[in-house]
């Protein structure tokens, strides 16, 4: 039986490539030392995956900053404002297409989430003129070296359909033109794999979504033009995050040798599969989640194999990974201060291999009763574990009432009580809620958790860093102010960390975009709130001035998106459960006299199954929690929450429906693009769309952002617009930050001028 991964992680068991990259940014890293960083990662990846027992490595799955602007690169497609003749195509191109160029005040390309997780790729953009063609061979190098050093490579190509589906047209370009010319360069990627691979898997997720016509009417065709250049190679149609539904006809005529499905979200779909699988067609089955970190039932997922393999033979079926792996962190076995029945119920990336290999080896006979009976002995412990049930939190959630969902009057009767309050501008300008964190800030919480520092040292200097930031705001002229959040590691990890029934690793990673990874929390047991969590920082900001502080929060449906989720109860009801209790903080807030709260949702959209059947059960219990979470307040109190990278239009009904009182929105790499959603809705409450992207380095000028506030007020009234940056600005250092909102300030007070003298 073949066993393979879709992918391993990128970032390294130490988060290698994270620290490389940035030394690499700052100068401090050659390139030809990052290239071999980049080997050794690799080859390392390839090793593990060989030593649990899978039959086939993954090649083309590994990326210095993104497999979708990898694909663009592949295919040449570079916007020409980074076709820098001077500078090589790797590294300079590369990261200025991801990062922009601060030097020369070009913008990154666009960045929006990989369907419904909270990865990060670029948005390759078309334009006329462009000609696709094989412009860089980086998988089939890794195949050539995969191959020299023993292993049997499958390469991992994002497919044609999926990547034209996920690009970004520009001056009257239509994407589906370009389809002749870039299947032409996937056929030459293909015709020069095909001697140093047996397999080559190319992924199409777009068929587990509603695919627009263009996209359907296409896949055939392209399928066909990719059998004819394989030349021996056999191909695996890769799809996952969701079942194929009504795209279930096309992935079994795709006639392709191999059919990927992803059981850990689409098991149902497996008998309809075998029962329509083509006789040439092998069947391989995504039994281990790549989203998450719980073990998987091997024995279940034994049984599930086998009487697939009793169906098709055993030469018809592969044991893989539901998804890349790309999404879980790397090994378990570093995370030696975790309770051992917790740990022992986890399985990161190393760990999801071997049990792939578990599985192949049980199917074909070998012996692994050892590994099946600790498997479910571990299962077992971790259901038994103690606290995993609380019986308070299961009674205040059987007593929340329809009238804890709503805000006690209408958004229009609130923003007049809010405006007499605040008394706060036209344009008011604020920040998402973070300032840079800086190494003195990391120190001092590096040192409180070796015991190196005692907690009242500490929390003066984290007050220190608080007066700071607001002091820095009240000199831009920022007219609603935010405390910096210099206490919080992660947005989510902070809240995780004060609630019960969280647990946390050590080197959890998981990479969100480029150099940036985050380390997500894990729900073990339900979840309450016992003591206030941001009350005393916020208070004592608020102390330090007479404008307005919001209070900052991360909400619950984002706390849900962004951890590993236990997999005993429905999300619906965890995150109801996190609802409650940030309800709680929400409410100490305003008792203690913050005016204004933002609930941070930026993990709304991502969480949205792919099918659009599935959308309205998700959205539904989704805008519930939110408004739980919100709607306890009285209506002088102000409620903000704020979304990131992700595309809002076909939700802006349900993003209205959380009825608060500011919505704000990535928009700047999109040139506000995002705001024709609620144009067309005409949504009713206030909005910030962001004017200047944090996620680059580069300074925008004043009249730039201006530019892009006149595009909004073409959208959104002047009396409901606010002005703020994309996201947070943890990632920045200080000198961009306060020139990027002298700037975010100056352009706001031009355009407010004209405003006025326009009334």
């Amino acid at each position: 039986m073949e066993s393979h991964i879709l992918g391993f992680p990128r970032v390294g068991s130490a988060r290698e490539l994270k620290f490389a990259l940035e030394r690499h940014w700052r100068g401090e890293l050659s390139a030809e030392e990052l290239l071999g960083l980049g080997r050794d990662l690799k080859t390392r990846h390839w090793k593990i995956q060989a030593d649990a027992g899978l039959s086939l490595v993954a090649v083309g799955d590994f990326s210095f900053y993104d497999h979708v602007l990898d694909t663009a690169v592949m295919l040449g497609l570079t916007p020409e404002r980074f076709a820098d003749r001077d500078a090589p195509a790797f590294p300079d191109r590369y990261f200025r297409m991801a990062r922009g160029d601060a030097h020369r005040n070009v913008p990154a390309m666009e960045m929006t989430k990989w369907f419904d997780t909270n990865y990060h790729f670029l948005v390759p953009e078309l334009t006329p003129g462009m000609v696709p063609r094989l412009s860089c061979q980086a998988v089939i190098d890794d195949a050539r070296l995969a191959r020299d050093l023993g292993y049997r490579p499958k390469a991992v190509l994002l497919g044609p359909v999926t990547f034209l589906s996920l690009c970004k047209e520009y001056g009257g370009m239509e994407r589906f033109e370009l389809l002749s010319e870039v299947a032409s360069a996937y056929r030459e990627v293909l015709r020069q794999l095909a001697p140093l691979c047996e397999w080559i898997e190319i992924d199409e997720p777009i068929l587990c979504t509603d695919m627009p016509l263009a996209a359907k009417a296409s896949f055939l065709p392209v399928c066909a033009m990719l059998r004819t250049a394989a030349e021996g190679a056999r191909l695996i149609l890769g799809t996952f995050f969701g079942g194929l539904g009504d795209n279930l006809d096309l992935a079994l005529a795709c006639g392709f040798d191999a059919l990927h499905l992803d059981l850990t979200r689409a098991g149902q779909e497996l008998e309809a599969v075998v029962g329509r699988l083509p006789e040439n067609m092998a069947l391989s089955l995504g039994l281990v989640d790549g989203r998450n970190i719980w073990k998987t039932d091997l024995a279940r997922a034994v049984g599930t194999a086998r009487g697939v393999a009793d169906r098709l033979g055993r030469d018809r079926v592969f044991a893989a990974s539901g998804c890349s792996l790309l999404h879980s962190p790397v090994d378990v076995d570093l995370e030696t201060g975790l309770d051992p029945t917790l740990r022992g119920a986890m399985a990161f990336a190393v760990q999801k291999c071997r049990e792939i290999g578990v599985i192949g080896a049980v199917l074909d006979g070998g012996d692994r009763t050892e590994a099946l009976r600790e498997n479910a002995a571990c299962l077992t412990a971790r259901r038994a574990g103690a606290g995993v049930r609380d019986s308070e939190v299961r009674r205040r959630l059987e007593g929340v009432t329809p009238e804890m969902l709503s805000r006690k009057s209408p958004f229009a009767e609130r923003k007049k009580l809010q405006n007499a309050a605040l008394s706060l501008p036209l344009l008011p300008t604020t920040t998402i809620g973070s300032f840079p964190q800086t190494a003195e800030i990391r120190a001092a919480r590096l040192a409180l958790r070796r015991g190196e520092m005692d907690q009242a040292a500490y929390e003066a200097r984290i007050k220190g860093v608080i007066a700071d930031v607001v002091a820095r705001q009240e000199e831009l002229g920022l007219d609603v102010l935010v405390h910096g959040e210099p206490e919080r590691n992660d947005m989510v990890e902070y809240f995780g960390q004060m609630l019960r029934g969280f647990a946390f690793t050590g080197n959890g990673w998981v990479q969100s975009y480029g150099s940036r990874c985050v380390k997500p929390p894990v729900i073990y047991a339900d979840v309450s709130r016992p003591r206030p969590m941001t009350v005393s920082w916020i208070s004592f900001a608020q102390s330090l001035t007479k404008k307005p502080v919001k209070g900052m929060l991360t909400g619950p449906v984002t706390i849900l998106n962004w951890s590993f989720v236990r997999d005993d109860l429905p999300r619906s009801e965890v995150c109801r459960q996190i609802a409650l209790a940030v309800r709680d903080e929400v409410l100490d807030l305003e008792r203690s006299g913050v005016p204004v709260i933002q609930i941070d949702e930026a993990a709304f959209r991502e969480g949205l199954p792919l099918a659009r059947a599935d959308q309205e059960a998700y959205l539904t219990w989704a805008v519930e929690c939110f408004r739980l979470t919100a709607s306890g307040v009285g209506d002088k109190t102000q409620i903000h929450s704020h979304m990131c990278y992700s595309e809002f239009g076909a939700i802006i009904r349900w993003i209205a429906a959380m009825d608060a009182d500011v919505v704000s929105i990535e928009s700047s790499r999109s040139k506000m693009e995002l705001l024709e959603a609620f144009r067309e809705y005409e949504y009713p409450n206030d909005i910030g769309p962001g004017i200047y992207d944090i996620h680059s380095p580069r300074v925008p000028g004043v009249e730039e952002m201006a530019g892009l506030v006149r595009k909004a007020l073409a959208v959104v009234p002047a009396g409901r617009l606010w002005i703020n940056p994309d996201c947070g600005l943890k990632t920045r250092d200080w000198p961009e930050t306060m020139a990027s909102l002298a700037n975010m300030v100056e352009a706001a007070r031009l355009v407010r001028a004209e405003c006025l003298a326009a009334t």
